[in-house]
């Protein structure tokens, strides 16, 4: 399901200011795809002896949602598009960025495709030696996720149905009329 950086974990050497130091990095994986996803897919990507804390997201379909105008809609189901040779590329780049930001490891996945009130749309693993790190890491790559990959998301209710364009924003919205 994910797609692989690299295929084994690599180890690093280097000599600096008279300190022998050995890296470790395992493979980063991402997934643009129509299957449904499993968190402990991710889970496995990420995990190693070296990890003390592990971090998870699971971005489940509700049925509910707010309108611009904050009014309570209710949602039948979703269907997620995208342009995914892009969706993939930008991904990959945020958790390129989450790795080398918080010295972590992290995979994440997106579903495509109609999904149903319960199913999965997106899951993200964060692995590192301290917690702190780890839930950091986990709440930076779902935001930039959602305000950068490519995908497109249309909830569909019994009285039609209407495109999220950017739901930081529409957050954001909801919150002031708060």
């Amino acid at each position: 399901m994910f797609k692989r950086r690299r295929k084994e974990p690599q180890y690093f050497l280097s000599f600096g200011e008279g300190i022998f130091e050995t890296f470790f990095f395992l493979p980063m994986m991402v997934a643009i795809t129509e299957k449904p996803l499993v968190l402990q897919d991710a889970i496995a990507a990420v995990s190693s002896s070296r990890s003390g804390a592990l971090v998870t997201f699971e971005g489940v379909v509700r049925d509910h949602s707010r309108d611009l105008s904050g009014q309570t809609r209710s949602v039948d189901y979703l269907e997620y598009e995208a342009y995914r040779p892009m969706a993939q590329s930008e991904m990959t780049r945020v958790i390129s960025e989450v790795e080398a930001r918080w010295d972590v490891s992290c995979a994440a996945s997106h579903r495509i495709g109609k999904l149903s009130i319960g199913e999965t749309a997106v899951v993200i693993a964060v692995a590192s030696s301290h917690r702190n790190e780890a839930f950091e890491a986990c709440r930076y790559a779902i935001d930039r996720i959602k305000e950068t990959v490519p995908i497109w998301k249309k909830e569909v209710a019994r009285d039609g149905f209407w495109w999220v364009e950017n739901p930081t924003e529409q957050a954001e919205v909801s919150e002031a009329k708060q």
